[in-house]
């Protein structure tokens, strides 16, 4: 009997403990900390990441193996757009005087106008002194101009007895005095009109109804945007004569460039070189806005080549590329760099040839913590 007592107490306290082990579901306090995988993306103490096979494929990562080889150097400039002379153009105030709308109104932004459509008129306008003296002068013209009729009316009638060559100076100073009085009433009551220079698009307006302007005041500007061009500056006038091709970066577009050529005299301590490309490309640009060209010349320089979105930045703000150096191991290499075309760049330190880099999913391999 004692001993069954004893195997039931036995019993009873190891059911005890196996309640006490096993919570309910929902239950559970958190005390004991969740294992870990071993599987999971992580960086290493040296900086290095591990990088499992199924997230290598999750986030697409590719790589590419180096080789060295020539590329042409490459130099970035900074740019702008500017308007082809041949296809735009600005229309200036020749005198001062009130802006007043032409028949159509004052054009908007962004209007097609054709060449030699009136866009505005300017209004003379004088002060009192001014527009007093040429009232003064119309008045004393026209009593002249009155006082040299009659006379010429009295010779006429006595042509038989006068000379002809009096008659004809009597008439010449007629038509002097007529001429005269209607450029001084053009004066006081003409209008300038503001005409296109060419057939395009409004870029720029500075007019309103009633504006006073003057002489040399810039109005409208009319472009056609099928038509621009790129204008960089080259700090250095040796490279303007190797300068071959060139690449427009704006943002995450690369538009292939040709070269005009360049000027001959500095503006600002940098000589100015044109370039142009495709319309359509182009057109989607706005005049004046500032863009980056990469120019390629025609010397060569060693080097590997890597894709730009490749290039990132550790937390020294040091320029890195990703090297695989195992299947799961990827590792960050400090490197300088030039540019190539705008796509590429020319690793010329920090990489070897034989090496893997990182060409697709090093942003977010340069996030993994």
């Amino acid at each position: 009997m004692k001993q069954l007592v004893q195997h039931l107490s036995l019993i009873a306290a190891a059911l005890l403990l196996g309640t006490a082990a096993m919570a309910g579901p929902g239950h559970d306090h958190g005390d004991a900390p969740a294992a870990a995988t071993g599987n999971s993306p992580k960086r290493q103490s040296d900086g290095s990441v591990f990088l499992p096979k199924p997230s290598q494929r999750q986030i697409d990562v590719r790589t590419q193996v180096m080789a060295e080889a020539q590329w042409p150097r490459a130099l970035p400039l900074s740019g702008r757009v500017v308007m082809d002379p041949n296809a735009g153009g600005r229309v200036q105030a020749a005198i001062s005087g009130r802006i007043e709308a032409a028949a159509g109104g004052l054009p908007s932004l962004g209007q097609q106008v054709r060449q030699g459509q009136v866009l505005a008129h300017v209004v003379p306008t004088a002060g009192a002194i001014e527009l007093s003296n040429q009232q003064a002068q119309q008045a004393e013209l026209r009593a002249s101009k009155t006082l040299a009729e009659r006379r010429l009316e009295r010779l006429q009638a006595l042509s038989d007895t006068v000379a002809r060559k009096d008659i004809e100076a009597a008439a010449a100073e007629v038509s002097s005095l007529r001429e005269r009085l209607q450029a001084v009433s053009n004066g006081l009551s003409r209008r300038d009109a503001l005409v296109a220079p060419v057939a395009g698009v409004i870029a720029s307006a500075h007019a309103v109804a009633g504006q006073v302007v003057q002489p040399g005041d810039l109005v409208f500007e009319v472009v056609d945007p099928t038509r621009l061009r790129i204008e960089a500056l080259a700090y250095e006038p040796e490279q303007a004569q190797q300068i071959g091709s060139a690449t427009l970066v704006v943002g995450e577009t690369r538009v292939p460039l040709r070269f005009i050529g360049a000027a001959r005299s500095l503006r600002d301590q940098a000589l100015p070189l044109m370039f142009t490309g495709d319309a359509a490309a182009l057109s989607g640009l706005a005049l004046g806005q500032t863009v980056q060209v990469v120019a390629q010349t025609s010397g060569t320089q060693p080097g590997i080549a890597v894709p730009a979105a490749s290039l990132m930045k550790n937390p020294s703000n040091q320029d890195i590329v990703w090297i695989k150096v195992a299947p799961e191991r990827f590792e960050p290499r400090v490197v300088t760099h030039a540019p190539i075309d705008g796509v590429q760049l020319r690793l010329t330190s920090g990489v070897k040839a034989g090496e893997r880099v990182v060409t697709r999913g090093a942003s977010l391999i340069n996030q993994i913590r």
